[in-house]
């Protein structure tokens, strides 16, 4: 079986090839934006450069491919929709017999963050190209939401705009592990929603950390104004800002308190708990 995988150079992506690349009844094609060193793969992959800007380039990477592991593409919506819609076409045009594609557990066109919203077209795209499809529809990872809490271990203080919404934090690990295992075997033709073991508010989510870390850590809820007003001040590009108070506003309707256990059936074991992740608990390999 040949498959391949979009956005190799990034963590999840990566670990995807690193976790196909094990098998020995699979052929990994790395496709990325730009020529990577060729320590930075496994010897057995293959490397193939398609951004997804360049039609032509992905429908090359794509020719002879059975599997797509379709990893997002990330920077403004309205790009990373023309992103996958380039894919979407290459996908069809290669006749790919099978695309397990990244998406989250708040693909919904009717949720406020911008990126749930952009998951759920390129499902519908993905739906109506007629490509055998899986999906994983991840919950919002650990690793990403650990920068609010490093900066919470320095000051004591967990201040988010997200008052009483709930999370299933998953580790990320996890989510490409779900992946892998959608791309090796046969097409679903639905989503498999990938979350962690549990769903916590703000609150439980500083306390588990002070535990994890030994460090004093509060939740304080602040005005979404608020935020916008202290991160703006940062300097963070606008565009990141916007994605970033979208996403609370999601969280805030409570759009990623949702606990399942797709995972454990595709994978055969429990998903990480966020006390594992941040006190580094490590799995036994496979």
């Amino acid at each position: 079986m040949r498959i391949a995988v979009t956005g190799a150079a990034g963590r999840l992506g990566g670990r995807v090839v690193q976790l196909l690349a094990d098998r020995a009844d699979v052929d990994v094609v790395a496709m990325t934006r730009r020529k990577l060193p060729a320590e930075a793969l496994p010897p057995q992959v293959e490397a193939a450069v398609a951004d997804y800007a360049d039609p032509p380039a992905l429908r090359a990477a794509l020719k002879g491919v059975d599997t797509l592991v379709f990893i997002s593409s990330d920077g403004p919506d309205a790009r990373v929709l023309l992103h996958h819609r380039n894919v979407v076409a290459a996908v069809a045009a290669e006749r790919v017999g099978h695309v397990a594609a990244l998406s989250s557990v708040d693909a919904d066109m009717a949720s406020p963050f911008c990126y749930a919203v952009v998951n759920r077209l390129t499902e519908d795209l993905l739906l109506a190209s007629g490509v055998p499809c899986s999906f994983a529809r991840a919950s919002l990872y650990v690793e990403f939401f650990q920068a609010w809490l490093t900066e919470a271990r320095v000051t004591g203080l967990l201040r988010l705009p997200a008052a009483d919404g709930r999370i299933s934090l998953v580790a990320r690990d996890d989510v490409a592990r779900a992946l892998a295992a959608l791309a090796v075997g046969e097409p679903t033709g639905r989503h498999h929603d990938i979350t962690g073991p549990e769903s916590l508010d703000l609150a439980g989510i500083a306390s588990i950390t002070a535990q994890a870390w030994g460090t004093p850590v509060t939740y304080v809820n602040i005005p979404a104004d608020t935020y916008s007003a202290e991160t703006a001040a940062t300097s963070l590009d606008p565009w990141w800002l916007y994605a970033f108070s979208s996403m609370f506003a999601s969280v805030r309707e409570q759009r990623w308190d949702r606990v399942r256990n797709d995972y454990a059936q595709l994978i055969g074991r429990s998903p990480l708990a966020l006390r594992d992740v941040l006190s580094g608990a490590r799995r036994p390999p496979g």
